[in-house]
């Protein structure tokens, strides 16, 4: 069949033709088995070369931001879910610090761990609700003189309103109280379907009330393996830098506890004792109320000391309550000059604009929750992140301590690093440094 075999001659030329052509001209035919691929690039010019490098970075930057913002409202969305199960959980994390430690003392003396634990959480609850106890009887014996001082209290801040430097007439006090009255009267519906709320709050309070309680249990009891559990389901190279920033995130987080239930408690018996020689009525739970709320940094305190401002002019007067002022405002100040800087400092080092902005925002997120978590979350996020920028392998810090303690200023830092470096090795003092 001769046009057969014309026909695979034809096909071969061609692809003889081909391979020439795709052949680098600085190669020589005999040197095609040993010559180098050529990889063809399309040169072809794209829709984006036509874009400025800057506008490039800020698009590739604003997707990946994008994407970020949506997961973190996608988690916060899971969270407002799950408030009645998450809400528990942080309270019983933040426990869990305050107790940790009384739990391990325990654990050395040769206590089993569930004795331990169960010991320590019963021993709270005494303590807790001895206290409540406490208030309760307070404000129930103080009942019967109460309505009496606070109407006495009333009339005397309206007398001093009228005649003292205000000059507020008769008049427009009653005017005022009339339209409270009304506003009250108009919104009785809304009242109501609070306390409805408020029912259901109250429900939801006592199953997050047990659901701690049992969080807390094991918590005390199997922290640690529930930590190496969560850290075994990471990647291999993951697990040892995690372990270790957990490790050190929690002594951050113990130590933070442990500084703000100090900080309270001062807050707590300093005001208190100004009710208690005042003879303000409510003076144990109005100090109960400090103490919960120096919990939440900054602006809980404040806020706990104007409600017993509020107290003390309803029910001793505008001097005495100018005096407990007076004794609010001595209270903060050894506490924002001498506490914090002294106790707080050790435990954490976050700028104030960090805990005031935090702060807000787990206000805004989650209400009162919010805000008593808001600084601890810092607190440990501050510790896990520096620790993993510093160490991304794993290895422990040089001198043991968490890193979140540290100055948050780098500069700072390293100068106080090296000095101390200085010192040790008996070289000449550093020149003192202006402040001009």
């Amino acid at each position: 069949m001769a046009w057969i075999d014309e026909m695979r001659q034809r096909a071969r030329a061609r692809l003889e033709a081909a391979d020439v052509e795709r052949t680098p001209p600085f190669v020589a035919e005999g040197d095609l088995d040993n010559a180098t691929p050529v990889v063809m690039v399309d040169a072809s010019p794209k829709i984006e070369d036509g874009l400025p490098w800057a506008v490039r970075v800020a698009g590739a930057w604003s997707w990946r931001i994008i994407l970020f913002i949506a997961a973190i409202y996608l988690l916060l969305r899971v969270v407002a879910l799950l408030r009645i199960v998450v809400i528990p959980v942080a309270v019983a994390i933040l426990l869990a610090a305050l107790f940790q430690p009384v739990t391990a003392w325990m654990r050395r003396r040769g206590m089993n761990k569930s004795a331990a634990s169960a010991l320590v959480e019963v021993g709270a609850l005494i303590v807790v609700f001895g206290g409540l106890g406490l208030i309760i009887n307070t404000v129930v014996g103080q009942s019967a003189s109460l309505g009496t001082q606070v109407s006495d209290g009333i009339r005397e801040v309206q007398s001093w309103l009228a005649n003292g430097p205000l000059h507020v007439s008769q008049a427009q006090l009653n005017d005022t109280i009339t339209k409270l009255q009304d506003s009250v009267t108009s919104n009785r519906s809304a009242l109501t379907t609070g306390a409805l709320n408020t029912a259901t709050t109250v429900t939801e309070l006592g199953a997050g009330f047990f659901l701690t309680l049992f969080t807390l249990f094991f918590f005390l009891r199997d922290g640690g393996e529930i930590w190496r559990f969560l850290c075994r389901l990471l990647p291999q190279p993951a697990r040892v830098p995690t372990a270790r920033a957990g490790h050190y995130s929690w002594h951050t987080l113990v130590s933070y506890v442990h500084a703000t239930v100090l900080v309270a408690f001062v807050d707590a018996i300093g005001i208190g004792a100004g009710l208690f020689i005042l003879r303000v009525p409510l003076a144990l739970p109005l100090a109960a109320l400090v103490f919960l709320g120096a919990f939440i940094p900054v602006v809980g305190a404040t806020v706990t000391g104007a409600v017993a401002v509020l107290v003390a002019l309803v029910t001793v007067g505008p001097v005495k309550a100018l005096i407990v002022l007076g004794v609010v405002i001595a209270v903060q100040q050894l506490e924002g000059h001498v506490l914090q800087p002294l106790i707080m400092g050790r435990a954490v080092a976050l700028h104030p604009l960090a805990v005031i902005l935090s702060i807000a925002s787990g206000v805004v997120l989650a209400g009162i929750v919010g805000g008593l978590v808001a600084v601890p979350i810092l607190a440990v996020l501050n510790t896990a992140i520096r620790y993993l920028v510093q160490h991304p392998e794993g290895s422990p810090t040089s001198d043991r301590e968490p890193p979140g303690t540290r100055p948050a200023d780098e500069d700072e830092e390293d100068a106080e690093e090296a000095a101390e470096r200085e010192r040790e090795a008996g070289a000449t003092p550093p020149p003192e440094t202006s402040l001009a």
